[in-house]
């Protein structure tokens, strides 16, 4: 492949042998707007935007700058002083497009004369040009091609002295495809399914809980007439939701939709101890709110009322801690856990998403609702470690009011 402004690859299959067939930049960019407009590509905006750049700067020969720095300060909007080690989401969002890219060519996009390819291990992509079948020769239509040659009188004895054996090879090659097909569309086993099977097993429908923050409103203007006493302001214990834990509850939503498994919302007072003993359940809810008093018997613990706020080892203090969490919670890191456990007191699977802020907990639910995060994740882990309750303690990097992609600093199994 040419990294100028008209890549040249070898046809898959030239059409005419010894003669190579190139690619040219419009092909590309046509079959790029394809890929962009599929479904695959349609529902990630950060993956569309990741494939765009790639591709044009390999057309305009600028491959030698797709670095993973220079990718994640571009299309990502990282600081300059990213660092790549403490980061991954170049490399998740890389193989979440090889993947896209894999299924939208194995359905839709299997015919299309281009292909688009970023190979593992590169982030600068390939392009192939895929031939169709041999057309007639130029000048000869297809009603002048030459007709079939009618077979002799004693065709027929003979091909019924064939049937049989074209049968058994037709029936061979018929099951040779159907295996080749349940081979493929068979769900892969990885660490994500392994992770959610035990949780999402069974009929009835799951719990997924988000808890309430508790909030002091005043009934005057603060802008007018500041408080100035405590009796102006109310405890509101029931009726707000943390912004971060709303959207990890809608990531948890839009995972449990697209798995087909049937759910509940569930939010903070509403939810009873005989919910959570129903079935499966999850919760969402960062340090100071009600689900403390459930996990708080878990060797990992969200302390938010600690001084510094942190997490906390079999009650004792960590060096996960926010030593300097202002008051508004607008922070530059957090810490949080992801839980999955058959729960003593409930009997029933339980997964927990709590960060010190609603940064961590928005970081834990995109892990464990993102396949690539989740291998990740649980690299390392051991051979049987599905079988096992399990609390993955998490570092998050919150980069202008949003977290970067989570880094596990301790896994624990039992």
């Amino acid at each position: 492949m040419s990294q100028g402004h008209s890549p040249e690859v070898s046809s898959r299959s030239a059409p005419d042998a010894g003669q190579a067939a190139s690619v040219t930049e419009e092909q590309v960019r046509e079959e790029l707007s394809r890929v962009l407009a599929c479904h695959e590509f349609r529902a990630s905006k950060r993956s569309q935007d990741f494939l765009r750049y790639v591709v044009e700067n390999t057309l305009q020969g600028h491959g030698d700058m797709l670095k993973e720095r220079t990718i994640g300060i571009e299309v990502f909007g990282r600081p300059t002083s990213y660092d790549p080690s403490d980061d991954a989401t170049v490399r998740v969002k890389a193989g979440e497009v090889r993947k896209r890219l894999g299924l939208y060519y194995s359905g839709q996009g299997s015919r299309n004369p281009v292909r688009i390819e970023m190979p593992s291990g590169t982030y600068i992509p390939e392009f192939h040009l895929v031939n169709s079948p041999p057309s007639p020769a130029p000048g000869v239509s297809p009603d002048q091609a030459p007709a079939a040659t009618p077979l002799p009188a004693s065709a027929p004895r003979r091909q019924s002295a064939v049937t049989p054996r074209r049968a058994a090879l037709a029936a061979m090659v018929l099951a040779a495809v159907a295996a080749l097909v349940w081979v493929l569309t068979r769900p892969a086993v990885t660490p994500f399914n392994q992770f959610w099977a035990p949780v999402l097993n069974g009929s009835s429908p799951l719990q997924l809980c988000a808890a309430y923050v508790p909030v002091y409103g005043v009934d005057i203007d603060p802008s007018i007439t500041p408080p100035s006493h405590v009796g102006d302001f109310t405890l509101l214990t029931d009726q707000f939701v943390g912004g971060g834990d709303l959207i990890a509850t809608s990531r948890l939503a839009a995972m449990l939709t697209r798995l087909g498994r049937p759910y509940r919302v569930k939010l903070g007072n509403d939810v009873s101890f005989a919910d959570l003993r129903s079935g499966p359940a999850i919760l969402v809810g960062f340090s100071y709110t009600r689900w403390k008093q459930i996990s708080n018997q878990m060797r990992f613990f969200v302390d938010g009322f600690r001084r510094p706020a942190g997490i906390t080892d079999d009650g004792k203090a960590t060096e996960w801690v926010l030593p300097a969490l202002p008051r508004d919670r607008h922070t530059t890191e957090d810490y949080a856990i992801v839980s999955r456990v058959f729960h003593p007191d409930t009997h029933a699977m339980l997964v927990e998403l709590a960060g010190i802020t609603q940064y961590g907990t928005d970081a834990a639910a995109d892990l464990v609702t993102n396949p690539d995060l989740m291998a990740e994740a649980l690299r390392g882990a051991p051979p049987d470690w599905q079988k096992k309750n399990l609390q993955l303690v998490l570092h998050v990097k919150v980069i202008s009011g949003a977290p970067s992609s989570p880094r596990v600093v301790r896994q624990y199994f039992w």
